[in-house]
């Protein structure tokens, strides 16, 4: 299984045996993630994987997730770097999957003041992973995910690639799976906007860069499987325009 087929069967895995992972495997993790390309920008990122398997490392959150490692994802403070982590971070869910083993991403970042910074860097993201009491994946389709007829607004008939790519983005993991994504798609290009939010709705949404990260890692995995040139820029002549209902994001673009 490679990273694309991994989009449409990995799943949410939240038990876990507490049973030590082989150093020479957690040493390919941590290699991976220093190779993963930025979605945005040179930004500065690292990871620290915490074992937990005697149960001592405590994560503050409503629905906490046990699991014996977490890995957590660090950054520098700019603009977009949260879409960007989440880019990184999905890479390394699926990446995870693809070795077999179990991940779930953690809706908190509540651990120890001493953990929040990595040198100069902020803690972002958790995810939780190790070995899984529990299959960690599932029938293609089993996924709960808008359709595409609701996610999408087509100016055109899509092509078969086009709709491959969008199939990937629809299956991204979002939040309480909230799919904040919508896509006007046009010839060669998808436009992706997300709904303007009241500001007591904020608290549901303040994931919502992480999550648009990971659906723009799944684009971009199923453009790498299709052999397709794809850019993931903001177009200004998009960005200056006024939507009631709407904020534009980015556009991925296929290269001719």
């Amino acid at each position: 299984m490679n990273l694309y087929e991994a989009i449409f069967v990995r799943k949410s895995v939240h038990k876990y045996i507490f049973e030590p992972l082989e150093e020479d495997l957690l040493n390919e993790i941590r290699s991976h993630f220093a190779e993963l390309p930025n979605l945005l920008g040179d930004f500065e990122t690292d990871i620290l994987i915490c074992d937990n398997i005697r149960k001592s490392f405590h994560i503050r959150q409503l629905h906490r997730v046990k699991a014996p490692y977490y890995i957590l994802f660090y950054s520098e403070e700019t603009a977009r770097c949260q879409m960007n982590m989440g880019y990184l971070m999905e890479q390394m869910n699926l990446y995870l999957c693809c070795k077999g083993l179990g991940a779930c991403f953690v809706g908190s970042t509540a651990v120890p003041g001493s953990l929040q910074q990595k040198d100069s860097l902020k803690l972002i993201g958790i995810l939780a992973f190790g070995k899984s009491k529990e299959s960690p994946v599932r029938r293609k389709g089993e996924a709960k995910r808008l359709p595409l007829d609701e996610l999408c607004v087509f100016k055109e008939i899509p092509r078969s690639w086009m709709k491959q790519l969008l199939e990937a983005a629809r299956y991204a993991p979002s939040s309480m799976n909230i799919q904040p994504w919508r896509f006007v798609v046009f010839d060669d290009r998808i436009h992706v906007f997300t709904k303007k939010h009241k500001a007591d709705y904020m608290e549901k949404y303040r994931w919502e860069e992480v999550n648009f990260g990971i659906m723009f890692a799944n684009i971009m995995i199923a453009a790498e499987e299709l052999w397709l040139d794809v850019d993931l820029i903001r177009l200004e002549n998009i960005t200056q325009k006024s939507f009631p209902n709407n904020q534009y994001v980015l556009s991925a673009i296929m290269r001719t």
